[in-house]
Parts: C-alpha cells; sequence; structure tokens
C-alpha cells in the first residue's frame, strides 16, 4: 500500500503526450465550490465531458472530505465518461500533503509522516502537491529527505508533482523532477490546482490505461508521466474572478482547517465548566 515499491521502467512511455495511445490522462487536484473553488462539482463535470480530454478527475478540497464526498454522488448520477477519485489536500506541519482514493476525514496539522501514515492506513495514496513553493505551504527537500531515509514505507508518500501551474517559476519543476529522480524516486505526477474552470487540464498525468484502478497501478509502479497543459491567461480567467476566489480563500479555507480543533477546544471547555 505504501510507497518505495519495486520501480518499473518508463521506457515504454510515449514520447509524444498528444498522441500516447492506451494512455490516460488525470487531473488529480481540483478544488470545487464546497471548499475554495469557484465551481460546483457539477460545472467541473460537465466541461470535462464536454471536453472529452481527462479520463481520471480527483476533487480535492482543502481539508474537508465532505466536496469530494458530494461530487462522487453527483458524479456516481451523471453517467459522465471520465473516473472518479476522492481526495482532500490536508495541511500538515510540514506542508500540505494530496489524500487521495480516500472517503473520510484526514486529521490536519499533524506531522508530514504521521498523515502519510494515515492516508494509507484508510487505504489511500499520498502525493506531495506543488514541492518547494513560495506560494504556498509547502513540502520541503530535508523533511522528504527524513521520511525517505527512514525507510519506513508506510511514512513515505506514494507520489510527488513535478508539473503545477499555479507554483511555475518557483521550483515546482525542474528541481523537482531532478531531486526525485536522485533521492526520492516517487512516482510524477502533474496536477492542475485548478480552482477555477479555466484552469483544469492545466496539468495533467499520463498514465497506461485509462481507469482508477489503471491509474493507482501506475503511480506505486512508479509508470506515470507529468505534463503541463495550456494555462489559461489571467485575462481568462477574469480578474473579478480572481478577486473573489481570493476572498473566498481567505474565508473558507481557515474555517475548514480550524472548525474541528477549534470545536473540541470548545467542547472541553463546556465539559470543564459542568
Amino acid at each position: 500500500m505504501g510507497a518505495m515499491s519495486a520501480q518499473t521502467t518508463t521506457s515504454d512511455a510515449p514520447s509524444n503526450a498528444a498522441s500516447a495511445a492506451g494512455w490516460g490522462r488525470a487531473d488529480l487536484q481540483i478544488h470545487s465550490d464546497a471548499g475554495d473553488g469557484m465551481a460546483s462539482a457539477e460545472e467541473i463535470f460537465d466541461l470535462i465531458e464536454l471536453r472529452a480530454e481527462l479520463d481520471v478527475v480527483a476533487i480535492t478540497d482543502h481539508d474537508d472530505i465532505a466536496g469530494a464526498l458530494l461530487a462522487r454522488d453527483v458524479h456516481a448520477r451523471g453517467g459522465y465518461h471520465f473516473d472518479f477519485v476522492p481526495g482532500i489536500e490536508v495541511t500538515t506541519r510540514g506542508g500540505h500533503l494530496l489524500a487521495l482514493w480516500v472517503d473520510q476525514p484526514v486529521s490536519s496539522f499533524r506531522s508530514l509522516g504521521d498523515t502519510v501514515e494515515e492516508i494509507h492506513r484508510l487505504g489511500g495514496l499520498a502525493v506531495i502537491p506543488h514541492p518547494f513553493s513560495l506560494l504556498t505551504r509547502s513540502v520541503g527537500r530535508r523533511g522528504l529527505n527524513r521520511l525517505v531515509d527512514a525507510g519506513d514505507a508506510e511514512r513515505v508518500p506514494d507520489g510527488i508533482e513535478v508539473e503545477n501551474p499555479t507554483s511555475a517559476g518557483w521550483d515546482t519543476g525542474d528541481r523537482a523532477r531532478r531531486l526525485n529522480a536522485q533521492l526520492w524516486q516517487l512516482a510524477t505526477l502533474g496536477g492542475s490546482d485548478a480552482h477555477f474552470l479555466a484552469s483544469i487540464g492545466a496539468a495533467f498525468t499520463l498514465f497506461p490505461g485509462r481507469s482508477t484502478e489503471d491509474l493507482r497501478t501506475a503511480i506505486l509502479e512508479r509508470r506515470t508521466l507529468a505534463v503541463a497543459g495550456r494555462k489559461p491567461s489571467l485575462r481568462e480567467i477574469g480578474w473579478r474572478t480572481i478577486l473573489r476566489q481570493q476572498v473566498r480563500g481567505l474565508s473558507v479555507t481557515p474555517r475548514k482547517v480550524l472548525g474541528r480543533p477549534l470545536g473540541r477546544l470548545g467542547r472541553r471547555r463546556e465539559d470543564a465548566n459542568q
């Protein structure tokens, strides 16, 4: 279940991503309006269905599984021609972490290793998004080195994003690829980190096959490829929409992250006063 499975060659990978016969495309980091995204699951899925460019997608709202579970229901009713993976973008003390193939909450504000272990215990896979990014809280080299060097497979992530358009130019690309090849040998993934409809597919993962099962196997066997897609311009998204999303992020995300801890603290105070 954990990382550090046997490595598999990617020599049979397509040299041209656009003509990858037999290879599927996955965008494993999309945010919905159940979190700080700007579109509903139905709007996201209808656009993906219309474009017919992706085979697997994941909804990964910040620190809350509710959006992914809602999206799973929407997907099940919609008869879409692509597969769905439920997930969460979890805030750890060492940076953000994607929990994929999970349908239960994952605790926030724990250590990176403890969070990876919890994701594996729930049957999911753990992926590092936007590593080293200066734009958002991200996993750094030293923290990842410590996990890999400790040799406990259940505490090592399964994959790492080396294509993420939101942090392009902030070391998520070439540096992450180079260090991963030299030190960690995790599956290489691309994710759009889309908070807007126009951004979906701006980076994606190529994998042999088309289904969620094919994708999960490819991640564990290290047979994935990260690809940069077309990044929309700020003008295409719209400045008003961008501003609204920033305001939404400042409001929704802290509430999602802090809601459960503050709730537990409040209950403890009530119990102590009784």
